[in-house]
């Protein structure tokens, strides 16, 4: 073995039981790289799991997880090594199956290859194209296509050069610099190793002669220095030192950097490491850097260098990969996490969807289970990144929901977008807490949510009477009347129901600025629209009130007839049939609607603004003959 070797990531990738793991498990077999006891161990594997009869079956090696070996398949991305006299090499092994997309983003994410197999009996397949379409979007220049099976259609020449033809007329629209293709038996170890005696009609190189000749691609030393900080350590007043993994470029004694987002500027003074200090460092080493200057930094920051900074934006254009059984809902709030910063945002404009076989960018509202998608992001936080073309761990992302944590999206950035620079917040003397003084009240919004006909706005209406006999300044929202003004243009969707429920909240917002109590009575299903509605006041000024009626009595009730036409398949989208209704974890007040009339609920609410400190009960005439 020789250490001083280059080093090429690639990673395998293609549609379910195309033969990868039996691939790198011959790739492993012929480079002599299996332990005998190994080599022992899936000999023994073989003969209650294997595919090969008597023999054995070389992708036992990489399928480690008991159930990928009763499947036959690969769930989890399994990383190997191997070595040549040549070159050092680490393969990740991944996936197939489309509900496992997201494990093959994970594995190309720091390949420099991308090894795409084909099944020579089934041709080129969607998942083959999806998987080249992400590979190219995570910027891997070469791709090899591998066609195996060749041992099924009888070493067939024919059959070779048309899914190499209907590969190669995909791969041309993407971005892949170099594009080799490869007829390879895994099984037999035709033209993996060894030139193949059944295709003589085939005169390129073996799998291996073009791994080893491939271009080790993206070197991260050489892009511009970026260093993500994870901590700032201060054990004493004589020492302020910024911790983190350079993930792009080098950084020297005496180097020029900024801070980002805030761009404040330093030289580096010391470089410090466990082993002592460095002259320099590069991407792949952790180093805490000494600064020259105390300048605001923190967590989440990048140190970069001072004539290559990154972008400063809270605003950019995106490609996605969408790996969540839930759709993607523009508007929605997520996390956003890139490098060591994480921050909330939204997808404001889903700009198109990629179809994965033809590439055609089409409209979209939305994005499903391994969409890929075009997006414009817009987040509550200015943070420092870079286009993934050019620096990728700071130009990439993930999106988490920001109530089960579930990693729901991938990204990669574009460009970022600037702001209109002829918009400034306009300074207005006259504030909300004078706005409610003169009311006399602590303007909130009472945000009733539940079923159809569970009797939220029948609730809010004799609330908001009871606010009018006392005097008070209060206006009622209401779902049904929304829509047939600010909110017409709006269907049912889910993403439309989010839509709904941005808008009322914004409005609702800007009531409590104007010092009301505004009272919103919206089915409203989703909490993660509910906690945004939350989250644009201050704290105390968001009362939710659920109104818990049981499905069945909101639908034996059925004002409207909407139950029946649900029911019947007439009305599509309805919550609690065919929509989900997400309850309230923690309201302010729950309203058993099925055991009280409207009067005493009203009185309910009514009894815990009091208490909360939001009004009183005695009369006011607004302030202008007390």
């Amino acid at each position: 073995m020789n250490d001083t070797v280059d080093l090429l990531r690639f990673v395998t990738c293609g549609s379910v039981d195309d033969g990868k793991s039996t691939l790198i498990g011959r790739l492993l077999h012929d480079t002599a790289l299996i332990f005998e006891d190994e080599l022992a161990d899936i000999q023994a594997a073989s003969r209650i799991w294997g595919t090969r009869g008597d023999g054995i079956d070389l992708a036992l090696l990489v399928d480690g997880l008991e159930a990928e070996r009763e499947q036959g398949i690969t769930i989890d991305v399994a990383y190997r090594y191997f070595q040549t006299s040549r070159r050092r090499f680490i393969v990740a092994d991944t996936p197939g199956r489309v509900q496992h997309t997201r494990n093959m983003a994970t594995g190309a994410s720091n390949a420099d290859l991308a090894l795409v197999l084909v099944d020579a009996r089934k041709g080129v397949l969607t998942q083959s194209l999806r998987h080249s379409a992400i590979a190219s979007l995570l910027g891997i220049p070469h791709v090899i296509l591998a066609v195996n099976k060749m041992d099924l259609v009888d070493w067939d020449k024919g059959v070779f050069e048309a899914i190499e033809e209907t590969f190669r007329r995909h791969a041309a629209r993407l971005a892949f610099a170099i594009v080799d293709a490869v007829p390879v038996s895994a099984v037999t170890g035709a033209n993996v190793l060894e030139r193949s005696a059944e295709m003589p009609w085939y005169r390129g190189e073996t799998l291996l002669e073009i791994l080893e000749s491939a271009g080790a691609g993206r070197n991260a030393a050489n892009g511009p220095f970026r260093m993500p900080v994870q901590r700032v350590s201060r054990p004493d007043q004589d020492f302020r030192g910024c911790s983190g993994l350079i993930v792009s470029g080098t950084v020297t004694q005496g180097m020029d950097v900024v801070a980002a987002p805030s761009l404040k500027s330093s030289t580096v003074s010391r470089i410090i490491t466990f082993d002592g200090d460095l002259e320099a460092a590069s991407a792949g080493e952790s180093v805490t850097l000494e600064l020259a200057d105390d300048i605001d930094i923190a967590r989440g920051h990048v140190l970069a260098s001072s004539d290559r900074p990154p972008q400063s934006t809270d605003q950019f254009a995106a490609h996605v990969i969408w790996m969540d059984e839930h759709d993607l809902l523009p508007e929605r709030l997520y996390l956003l996490k890139s490098g060591t910063r994480t921050t909330t945002a939204r997808i404001t404009d889903l700009r198109h969807r990629i179809h994965v076989d033809t590439l055609e960018h089409m409209a979209a509202r939305t994005l499903s289970l391994n969409d890929i998608g075009y997006c414009n992001l817009a987040l509550d936080q200015t943070i420092a990144c870079d286009p993934y073309g050019e620096v990728s761990d700071t130009g990439s992302f993930i999106l988490i929901d920001r109530f089960t944590n579930r990693t729901v999206a991938a990204g990669m950035i574009d460009f970022g977008l600037r702001r209109a620079r002829n918009l400034e917040r306009q300074t207005i003397d006259v504030s909300k807490d004078l706005r409610a003084d003169q009311k006399h009240q602590k303007p909130c919004i009472v945000w009733f949510t539940g079923l159809s006909g569970s009797g939220k706005s029948t609730t809010a209406n004799h609330v908001e009477r009871r606010l009018a006999a006392l005097g008070r300044h209060s206006y009622l929202l209401d779902g049904d009347n929304i829509r047939f003004g600010l909110n017409r243009d709006l269907g049912f969707t889910d993403a439309d129901r989010v839509e709904n429920i941005r808008r009322i909240a914004e409005v609702a917002r800007l009531f409590v600025d104007a010092g009301l109590i505004v009272l919103v009575s919206f089915i409203s299903p989703f909490r993660a629209e509910r906690q945004m509605a939350r989250e644009l006041v201050d704290e105390g000024e968001f009362v939710e009130v659920f109104v818990d009626t049981p499905l069945e009595v909101c639908e034996a009730r059925d004002p409207k007839g909407l139950y029946r036409k649900a029911r019947a398949g007439d009305l599509r989208n309805f919550t609690g049939i065919e929509s989900a209704y997400e309850a309230p974890e923690e309201p302010e007040i729950v309203l058993k609607a099925a055991e009280h009339d409207p009067d005493e609920l009203a009185g309910m609410v009514m009894s815990w603004l009091v208490e909360h400190g939001h009004l009183d009960e005695s009369p006011h005439d607004g302030g202008t003959g007390r």
